[in-house]
């Protein structure tokens, strides 16, 4: 099957946009020549990109599918979609599922979930500790064999500095990574939100700083002495990022991810009581907003991940204190940062895409997030023009809790394929 998308205009290693012809044969790019070239003949479809942008597929390595146990909120399908509909081709799911992810046949489910639903790339992500209950780990062996991408216990920290230390000398021996949940929990209980004005003025209990920093800093240790890659998610504070930043330069192979909301939101932009601006790590100071968006451009921070974590509506419902964790992310995240850094002029769109798609694929040895012959034909059409509000109502997935509802924002992807199909675009 031989796919041609004509007319795209791809980002060159200057970072200037050329228009050209993509070639795509069983699922491989094949040939980039310039638009209007004479290139391989007789293909099968036809898209015409119409000069819009086209980007290695977004990468995303820290979602949340919800199955199984919590259908009602998010299915493997309604996830992929979501996820095709945002312009990511390759999504990283985390294990606080219900049963945990913590063996081979949870990581077999998944995986056979992914492929029935036949749309993007699933990369399954298995607990460090049985039930994620931080006392027992679970079979690494058994996991990676069975598909698993790296271990974490995502929705909770590991608080036993052992527990982590021997969870690391596993990981290492199997060439696997550790992707750690940073929180101390004699921090943090019973707080929904940020440490700071928002809480004292609602009287709530905050969450600090250093219940994230703490594990950074113990981990980073521990990552030292076992030689392991130690991944950190969704990195918040100005505390962690100065200790990861030290560890980069002495050598110690940390890398860490940051979410758009938490490029874009301070906790003084929260309205009020509403659920949908309560996330884990919470919206924080706008100190540690600049400190978090300058790690992206020096790549103290190595890539943006969405932490797509998707709710009903009951359940954010039940208010600030009470309602989970946790916001979606999948479809507002290239317009998001598109607009609000790239059109502002503080990015140059190269950096955006970069990090979206061939640094994350560099971290965890990746085959996608390139644009050239010989890769996979996973690619996202933009139009970089095109603009509207956050609808949530129109959102693929099952989750609407989102605190971007009626932004008006600008690049929204229109077409999505994945192994050279097209598997989402506009109507």
């Amino acid at each position: 099957m031989l796919l041609k998308i004509i007319n795209a205009n791809v980002l060159d290693e200057s970072g200037q946009l050329q228009l050209k012809d993509i070639y795509v044969r069983d699922g491989m790019i094949a040939e980039i020549i310039d638009a209007g070239s004479q290139g391989q003949t007789n293909a099968e479809q036809i898209v015409d990109a119409d000069g819009k942008l086209v980007t290695p597929g977004f990468i995303d390595m820290h979602v949340h599918l919800r199955e199984p146990g919590y259908e009602h909120k998010e299915t493997i399908e309604t996830g992929s979609r979501s996820a095709a509909k945002g312009g990511f081709t390759t999504i990283a799911c985390m294990p606080n599922t219900r049963p945990v992810i913590d063996t081979p046949e949870t990581i077999e489910l998944v995986k056979s979930k992914a492929e029935e639903a036949g749309l993007v790339n699933v990369l399954p992500y298995a607990a460090i500790t049985k039930s994620e209950l931080g006392r027992e780990l679970t079979d690494f062996a058994a996991l990676k064999a069975a598909g698993a991408i790296g271990f974490t216990d995502d929705g909770v920290g590991v608080q036993s500095a052992q527990m982590m230390k021997d969870a690391m000398a596993l990981a290492e021996s199997l060439g696997m990574p550790i992707i750690a949940h940073c929180e101390d929990n004699s921090l943090v209980e019973g707080a929904p939100v940020n440490e700071g004005e928002f809480a004292k003025r609602h009287g709530l209990k905050g969450i600090p700083n250093e219940s994230e920093a703490i594990h950074v800093g113990r981990d980073i240790l521990l990552a030292e002495a076992t030689g392991v890659h130690y991944h950190v998610c969704h990195v918040s504070t100005e505390q962690s990022i100065r200790l990861i930043r030290q560890a980069k330069e002495i050598g110690i192979r940390v890398t860490a991810e940051v979410c758009p909301h938490h490029l874009l939101l301070a906790e003084t932009d929260i309205p009020g009581l509403d659920a949908n601006w309560k996330m884990n790590p919470p919206l924080r100071s706008q100190r540690d907003v600049e400190a978090c968006i300058k790690a992206l451009e020096d790549g103290t921070i190595d890539m943006i991940v969405t932490d797509h974590a998707p709710h009903s509506e009951e359940e954010k419902a039940k208010g600030m204190q009470l309602a989970p964790f946790g916001i979606v992310g999948f479809e507002t995240a290239f317009p998001l940062l598109y607009t609000k850094f790239v059109l502002t002029g503080r990015w140059d769109l190269s950096l955006l895409v970069q990090r979206m798609t061939a640094d994350p694929a560099r971290v965890f040895g990746l085959s996608a997030g390139r644009l050239e012959p010989g890769a996979p034909a996973d690619l996202t059409i933009v139009d970089l023009d095109k603009e509207q509000e956050v609808d949530p109502s129109t959102f693929a997935s099952k989750g609407r809790n989102t605190p971007f509802g009626g932004w008006k924002l600008k690049g929204w992807p229109v077409a999505t394929i994945v192994g050279g199909k097209v598997v989402w675009q506009e109507q």
